[in-house]
């Protein structure tokens, strides 16, 4: 090798690494604020469902813009969009260290950041196809899909440890530190030309935000209290409607689209972004009500509750590892069935276990099952969808892909829990007004109490509100308040459990159908 390819290939190898690290920041970020709600929620004097909102939103906004995003960056240039993504998510980390109230945290971290991974997600995979070549191009494709399923794994440990250790604050400031190096090598990355159509679809644009942000909006607001909720569904769901007969419209007048609904003429094309989205909903559902079950209920502290949930993210990232090497000549659909099988079984398991947990330890097992099957979905569903997609449309397909996981995370995170609290305030009432020990007068104070502080509340916090009334009074209250977590728990996690449900179910579809082949190259299709 003479000393140009050497150089050539350590800069390569350079540039793989700092892209790497860009997806770890970007699947990492989530992690943290998971298992550090409680803390977020003390530091701030907020509320759970302030916090799960903002989480919810982020990954809408992301959904929401990520086909925007894939054009704005064909426009501008993926190198700028590139940037503009990692400094997007810069200030919202930023603004993570900095945060004094929710709202802070509502439009820097969950808005703004939301935006910068929009742009952030189809830019890398541009410029990561045009930035490598041959053998150079699997590598890098391998290292950033390993960085995103390392995070993955590693996120809600790595999170919890800080968090508890040091601060939440620390976390995302170590965030910032960590895009400021991957911007420093910026000079590595050569711009990715776009030869396409450059006009905008900007009907189409709106009509898709208009459908993702209203359906998972309307969530949000219900949870919230608030007014117009199913107006908002509405909205959404005409939207949705609009924006397929449009993109239909549109291409037969001979304009461009924001998505080519050619794509869904290939049969395997819809039926593998229906499942990802099933994926993503019962992953966001799972993973929003247990840290709070683990943090409000059990009392963790951040660094239990990511030990808690560690089985699930390192089987997920261990099964995906193997199967993905050993699947050969397994149909994918075939694989994709197992994992929603296993993702149901562990998900219904965790049911008659949580009234009886006294510690993490009793959902390792259901975890462990889950996480397997996710790991399935992951090695394989990718491969599934974009495999038989041609390399000039694969860019976009990949987009599609990507969005339709981001909407299916956010509306698990904001579905699975505006149910869990909604259960929590609901079953809370009717116990309390059933109970025989509670007088009157406690009976509508409770209530009161519960409608605006309980989501806080553990038991040992309940207890020190609850000082003065007598010991029978403290017992009932506490007591109701167990069953009352217990049941939300398992009523939120219906959500993640009729996803799975409905994936298996198109799993059967899946294998009637003749088995995808694929056109090129889709490792780095994981980036979505």
């Amino acid at each position: 090798m003479s000393d140009a390819e050497a150089v050539e290939d350590a800069g390569d190898t350079r540039l793989a690494v700092l892209l790497a690290m860009a997806m770890f920041v970007l699947v990492v970020d989530t992690s943290l604020m998971n298992v550090s709600i409680s803390s977020v929620v003390h530091d701030l004097d907020t509320t759970v469902s302030g916090v799960q909102s903002a989480i919810a939103l982020e990954a809408l906004v992301s959904a929401a813009f990520i086909l925007i995003g894939s054009k704005v960056g064909d426009l501008i240039g993926r190198k700028r969009a590139y940037v503009l993504g990692l400094l997007g998510y810069a200030v919202g980390a930023l603004a993570m260290v900095l945060a004094r109230d929710l709202l802070a945290i509502v439009v820097f971290w969950a808005v703004i950041g939301g935006l910068g991974a929009s742009l952030l997600l189809p830019a890398m995979q541009s410029l990561v196809h045009g930035n490598f070549e041959g053998a150079a191009q699997k590598k890098a494709y391998a290292m950033v899909g390993a960085a995103a399923a390392i995070a993955a794994a590693v996120g809600p440990l790595l999170g919890g440890f800080i968090t508890t250790y040091l601060s939440w604050r620390v976390a995302f400031g170590l965030e910032v530190v960590a895009i400021g190096v991957v911007l420093s090598g910026i000079r590595l990355v050569r711009d990715a030309p776009y030869d396409g159509p450059r006009e905008v679809d900007v009907v189409g644009a709106l009509l898709s935000i208009l459908g993702m942000g209203g359906l998972v909006l309307g969530i949000l607001v219900w949870q919230e209290g608030g007014e117009s909720v199913a107006a908002l569904l509405s909205v959404g769901a005409l939207a949705m409607g609009s924006f397929a007969w449009w993109l239909v419209r549109r291409k037969r007048a001979g304009k461009p689209t924001l998505v080519d609904p050619g794509l869904f003429e290939i049969p395997t094309f819809p039926l593998g972004i229906t499942q990802q989205m099933m994926q993503q909903i019962a992953l966001g559902g799972a993973m929003i009500a247990l840290p709070i079950y683990l943090q409000m209920v059990l009392e963790y502290n951040a660094m239990e509750a990511g030990l808690s949930l560690a089985p699930l993210s390192l089987s997920m990232f261990a099964v995906a590892l193997v199967a993905g090497r050993r699947a050969g000549r397994r149909r994918p659909s075939i694989v994709v069935r197992t994992g929603f099988l296993l993702l149901l079984i562990g998900l219904v398991a965790l049911l008659p276990v949580v009234p009886r947990a006294d510690s993490g330890w009793a959902l390792v097992v259901p975890l462990v099952v889950a996480g397997s099957g996710l790991g399935l979905l992951v090695s394989q569903l990718n491969v599934y969808t974009l495999g038989p997609i041609s390399e000039e449309r694969v860019s976009e397909a990949a987009g599609v892909n990507s969005a339709a996981g981001s909407f299916g995370l956010s509306f698990g995170l904001a579905f699975a829990g505006a149910i869990m609290l909604a259960t929590l305030s609901t079953v809370f009432t009717s116990m309390s007004d059933d109970s025989d020990v509670l007088p009157p007068e406690d009976k509508a104070q409770v209530a009161q109490v519960l409608e605006d502080d309980a989501e806080l509340m553990s038991n040992t916090q309940l207890v020190e509100l609850l000082a003065d009334e007598p010991p029978a009074v403290q017992a009932e209250i506490v007591r109701i308040n167990t069953d009352a977590r217990h049941l939300a728990l398992q009523v939120a996690l219906g959500i993640p459990i009729l996803a799975a449900l409905l994936g298996l179910g198109n799993s059967f579809r899946m294998t009637r159908l003749p088995e995808p082949e694929s056109t090129g190259d889709v490792e780095g299709l994981a980036l979505g």
